[in-house]
C-alpha cells in the first residue's frame, strides 16, 4: 500500500511539474489598430487603461513590423514565414489561403500536447483544407471572410446577436462580437486549467476593422474629439475601448485561475491604423489628429505607419516583465520561432524566415544586423498580380528602401519625408540586391492555392466570390448587384466520382431568387448550361469529375444580356 501511495505521489508530482514547465500562450491580435491607437503610445484621445497596464508590465518590441494589411500579417504570424512564401498575400481574389505544406503555429502547439483555440477572425481560408480546424486548431469559434458581415460570413451578421461557427456548427450568439470572442476564449482557458493542460489561445478580433460599429456607451466619450472619418472615428475608438475592457477582464480571469504567472501574454496588431489618424494612405504627418508616433502612412502603406505596430510580451515566470523597450527591428514572423524556443515545442521540418527573439528578450545588446522585406503585391486598390518592386519596402535598423528607388534614414528622419537615395548609392545597391535575392526566393511560391473538393472533411463544400482567382476588381463589394464579372475557382478534386455543383446568387441561408434567365459552368473540359426558372434561388448541375487540379468557371445570364460568376457555389461529391 505504501509503495502504491508513493507511486501515485510521484506521478502527481511529475504531472504537476510538466504542466508548470509548459507555459500557456495567449495572443491578442487586433485588426486595423495602429501603433498610435493606444493611450500608452501617445494617443491623447482614446482611453486604454488595461492595455496601458500591460504596456507598463511587459517587454515591448517598439520596432515590430508586420505587413500593411490583414491576411499577409496573419499568414506570417501563423507560419513564421514571409506571407509571399505561404501563398496568402492578399485579402481576397483567391489569394487568402496558404499552401497546404505550410505548418502553422497551432500545428506546433498541438503536436506538443497543447490545447489550441482560435476565437474571432481567421482570414486564411474558409473551406477545406484551409479552415482553422484543418490548420491545427481544436477549438474554433469564428466568423468567415475578412470581417463580420463580409461576403462569406453568415448572411445578415452585423456585430450584434450574430450567427458564428463553433466547432463546425452555426450558432446564434447573444451580444457583441468582440465580447463573444473573449467569452469563448475565457471558457476554453478555464477548461484547460481545470484539466491541467497547457493551452494556446489565439484571440484575433475583427475589431476595430470597418464597419465601425459599437455600443454607444463606448463611442460617446469620443464624440467631441474624434470627428474625422465622417464622424466614424469616435466609433473606431469606441471599439478599441471595448477591446481594452475585454483584455482587462481576461487578464483578471487568468489571475483568478492561478494561470497568469505561467502564461505568455502577447498583444499586437495586424497593420497600421485605418481610422486613428486623419491622413491619406502614404501621407507625411502634418496638422492635427496625427497620432501615429510621427510615422508616415497608415494601413495599406509600405511606409512605416502602415506596418510598424505595437507588440507587448508579458510572462512573469519567464521574467518577461519590467516595462522595458527593445528598439531592435523585428518582424511578425519572428513570433512563432520565439514561441518554439521558449515553450520548447517539438521541432518540425520547416525553414522559418523568422528567428527566435529570446536572446533579445534576455539581452538586447547581442544581436546581428537584419534586413527585412515586405510587399503589398499588386499595389493598392484591386489589382492582384505581383510585380517586382511595386509597393515594396526593404528595412534595416537604419534604412528604408521604398519601391526600389526611394531611400530614407529612419533614425534621422522617422517621418520618411526626405529621400536620400542620391546621397547613398551604395546603400541603395545593397538593399536592392537584398530585395532581388528575396524575390528570386519567394516568387516560385506566388502560385494559386487550391480548395479541395470531394473530401469527407467538408462535403458539401462552400465557395464564395472572394475565392475567385481574379486579376482585377473586387466583386465581393457588390453582392446585392447582379454579377458582371467571372474568374475561376481554383480547385483540386480529391476523389473521382459524381458531383453536384449548385450555383446561387445569394447564400443558402438567404435563399433569395437569382433573377437570371440562364446559368453555365465550365470545368475539366466540360461545359454545362441550364435555363433558370423565375423565382429560382439555385441551379444545380450533376457531372462526373476525375481526380486532379481543375478550374471552375460559373456564369449567370440575365434578361439584359449581362453575365457574371455565381457569388456562392456549393460542391458536393454524391
Amino acid at each position: 500500500m505504501q509503495n502504491l501511495l508513493l507511486t501515485i505521489a510521484a506521478n502527481l508530482i511529475t504531472s504537476s511539474t510538466l504542466f508548470a514547465a509548459q507555459p500557456n500562450v495567449v495572443i491578442i491580435f487586433t485588426d486595423d489598430q495602429g501603433y498610435g491607437d493606444l493611450a500608452c503610445l501617445g494617443n491623447p484621445i482614446v482611453k486604454t487603461p488595461h492595455l496601458d497596464k500591460l504596456h507598463e508590465q511587459s517587454i515591448r518590441f517598439s520596432n515590430m513590423h508586420v505587413n500593411s494589411f490583414c491576411t499577409p500579417s496573419r499568414a506570417s504570424l501563423m507560419t513564421g514565414r514571409y506571407a509571399s512564401r505561404t501563398g496568402a498575400y492578399r485579402t481576397s481574389a483567391g489569394r487568402t489561403m496558404m499552401h497546404i505544406d505550410e505548418i502553422t503555429m497551432a500545428d506546433f502547439f498541438k503536436s506538443s500536447g497543447y490545447a489550441t483555440g482560435l476565437f474571432g477572425k481567421w482570414h486564411l481560408g474558409d473551406s477545406y483544407p484551409h479552415r482553422p480546424v484543418d490548420r491545427g486548431f481544436t477549438e474554433v469559434l469564428w466568423h468567415r471572410c475578412g470581417g463580420v458581415g463580409q461576403a462569406s460570413d453568415y448572411w445578415g451578421n452585423d456585430y450584434f446577436d450574430d450567427v458564428y461557427e463553433h466547432n463546425g456548427e452555426h450558432k446564434r450568439f447573444k451580444g457583441y462580437c468582440t465580447d463573444i470572442w473573449f467569452q469563448g476564449a475565457s471558457t476554453f482557458i478555464e477548461k484547460q486549467v481545470q484539466e491541467q493542460k497547457p493551452f494556446f489561445a489565439y484571440i484575433a478580433t475583427n475589431a476595430p476593422h470597418v464597419p465601425y460599429i459599437v455600443d454607444e456607451k463606448y463611442s460617446a466619450p469620443y464624440a467631441k474629439d474624434a470627428t474625422w472619418k465622417k464622424g466614424k472615428a469616435k466609433d473606431f475608438f469606441g471599439m478599441i475601448a471595448n477591446l481594452d475592457e475585454n483584455i482587462g477582464r481576461l487578464r483578471a480571469r487568468l489571475q483568478s485561475l492561478g494561470a497568469a504567472e505561467n502564461t505568455i501574454f502577447i498583444f499586437m496588431t495586424d497593420n497600421g491604423t485605418s481610422a486613428g489618424v486623419e491622413m491619406e494612405i502614404d501621407a507625411i504627418p502634418s496638422g492635427k489628429n496625427q497620432f501615429n508616433a510621427g510615422m508616415r502612412g497608415r494601413k495599406a502603406s509600405v511606409y512605416d505607419g502602415g506596418h510598424r505596430v505595437p507588440c507587448f510580451i508579458h510572462w512573469p515566470q519567464g521574467e518577461f516583465t519590467g516595462g522595458r523597450d527593445i528598439e531592435t527591428i523585428v518582424a511578425g514572423y519572428d513570433i512563432l520561432p520565439t514561441l518554439i524556443d521558449v515553450c520548447k515545442l517539438k521541432p518540425q521540418k520547416v525553414k522559418h524566415d523568422g528567428v527566435s527573439l529570446a536572446p533579445l528578450l534576455k539581452d538586447s545588446s547581442k544581436w546581428n544586423e537584419r534586413t527585412l522585406v515586405l510587399q503589398y503585391h499588386g499595389g493598392a486598390g484591386f489589382t492582384f498580380k505581383p510585380q517586382k518592386w511595386l509597393k515594396s519596402a526593404v528595412l534595416t535598423q537604419q534604412w528604408r528602401l521604398i519601391d526600389g528607388d526611394k531611400l530614407f534614414d529612419i533614425e534621422a528622419d522617422p517621418s520618411q519625408s526626405n529621400d536620400v537615395a542620391s546621397q547613398h548609392p551604395a546603400v541603395v545597391a545593397k538593399l536592392r540586391k537584398a530585395y532581388e535575392d528575396w524575390w528570386d526566393d519567394i516568387s516560385p511560391r506566388l502560385t494559386p492555392v487550391r480548395t479541395h473538393v470531394g473530401n469527407e472533411a467538408e462535403n458539401p463544400l462552400t465557395l464564395c466570390v472572394v475565392d475567385q482567382y481574379t486579376e482585377v476588381g473586387n466583386p465581393s463589394n457588390k453582392l446585392r448587384k447582379f454579377p458582371t464579372a467571372s474568374a475561376p475557382y481554383m480547385l483540386h478534386v480529391d476523389q473521382a466520382g459524381k458531383y453536384q455543383i449548385t450555383l446561387r446568387r445569394y447564400p443558402r441561408e438567404a435563399d433569395t431568387p437569382i433573377e437570371a434567365v440562364g446559368a453555365e459552368i465550365q470545368i475539366a473540359g466540360q461545359t454545362l448550361k441550364k435555363t433558370i426558372k423565375e423565382d429560382a434561388t439555385k441551379v444545380q448541375f450533376d457531372l462526373e469529375l476525375e481526380t486532379g487540379d481543375a478550374e471552375l468557371l460559373t456564369y449567370f445570364h440575365n434578361s439584359k444580356g449581362e453575365q457574371g460568376g455565381a457569388y456562392f457555389v456549393y460542391v458536393e461529391r454524391l
